[in-house]
């Protein structure tokens, strides 16, 4: 059978999904479902009611209800009229117009500066403000994603030009031969931890919990979860924040934050672990309240991967360092009366001291 076609630009998304013989006599909408489980079924039924799902060797726009049958291609095209992205707080839509700045480029490899909502490659909803899908519009050829970010995280990505830069690189990664560190903002609750200290909590995901994604922690000597270890490093404290840095030894989703509230120290603007998950479901379902808002203080969380060490392109080990997003550094001044460049000196100095 075919495989899944996809092309990508900044205007555009298009997947053509092969119909197998577990899926014939399906309805289109129950196919299309299956195809994009992240979208609701009603906005899928208007996408194809306005012709932007094609049965191959069928003329749009389908009803709904249509059966599609073995051997088929479902295509499904998506604009990006900006609609499907949004996100909200206070009400109004947060911008999506910052570009990636690169930090370092040759013929095989790119590091660049990710701005915070930019995703790394295309993924559910997120369609068209990501990483791969910006560089490819550029460069009019596939660029590879080596590792990623958060959505809401900003900092330091790297992205491959060609695969054998791409799998020389992810096998830098996968071998632990990449020293990361982390840039971030939290809250410092009563029972805290002191600095420095490295959390060894292990984690893994729950079937069935809710919210969908959230990671749990274990005790250090528990027989659930997989091995994590994160380092932190105290940069300054004022008014009852954290400015710290993170160095996570292992590489499991959400690690630095799940650790940092482990140890009192819950990220600001962090909705799933915060204290009270269902804050993250409200602001998902665009329902959030005025406390959530109050209580996150920002939109989303104070991370970014403010520097990545590695032997590239030969044995040597070099260093990539990414200024602060403008969103934490209008935060650090208004909110602490800290000047972002004071801070930045803070961390580089920290950094040719101990990384």
């Amino acid at each position: 059978m075919s495989e899944i076609e996809k092309s990508f630009s900044t205007e555009k998304y298009v997947v053509a999904h092969p119909v197998g013989i577990e899926q014939d006599g399906w309805r289109l909408d129950q196919f299309v479902q299956k195809c994009m489980p992240t979208l609701s079924r009603e906005f899928l039924k208007k996408k194809i009611e306005k012709g932007e799902v094609e049965i191959s060797g069928r003329r749009p726009p389908h009803k709904p209800s249509v059966k599609v049958h073995e051997g088929e291609r479902v295509t499904i095209v998506t604009h990006n009229d900006g609609i499907i992205e949004e996100e909200f707080w206070h009400g109004e839509v947060v911008p999506k117009n910052q570009k990636p700045n690169i930090i370092y480029e040759d013929l095989g490899l790119l590091v660049i500066n990710k701005p915070p909502y930019m995703i790394t490659h295309p993924a559910g909803k997120n369609l068209f403000y990501c990483a791969t899908v910006w560089y490819e519009t550029i460069y009019k050829h596939t660029i590879h994603s080596i590792h990623r970010l958060d959505r809401e995280t900003s900092g330091l990505l790297l992205l491959g030009k060609n695969p054998k830069t791409s799998q020389k690189v992810s096998l830098l990664f996968e071998k632990d031969m990449v020293r990361k560190c982390y840039f971030f903002i939290a809250h410092k609750r009563n029972n805290a931890d002191s600095f420095p200290f490295t959390a060894k909590e292990r984690m893994d995901r729950e079937e069935d919990a809710i919210p969908r994604g959230i990671m749990f922690n274990y005790p250090e000597t528990s027989d659930k979860g997989k091995e994590a270890q994160t380092h932190f490093e105290l940069i300054l404290e004022k008014d009852n924040y954290v400015l710290a840095l993170a160095f996570p030894l292992t590489g499991r989703q959400h690690q630095i934050r799940v650790h940092a509230a482990c140890h009192g120290y819950p990220l600001l603007g962090d909705k799933l672990y915060n204290g009270d998950p269902s804050v993250f479901i409200r602001f998902k379902d665009h329902v959030a309240t005025p406390s959530d808002h109050d209580k996150m203080e920002i939109p989303r969380q104070a991370l970014h991967a403010v520097a990545l060490k590695l032997a590239y392109p030969a044995e040597k080990m070099q260093h990539f360092i990414a200024p602060l997003p403008t969103d934490l550094s209008d935060w650090l001044e208004t909110k602490l009366g800290l000047n972002h460049a004071e801070v930045e000196k803070l961390i580089e100095e920290y950094l040719k001291k101990h990384f």
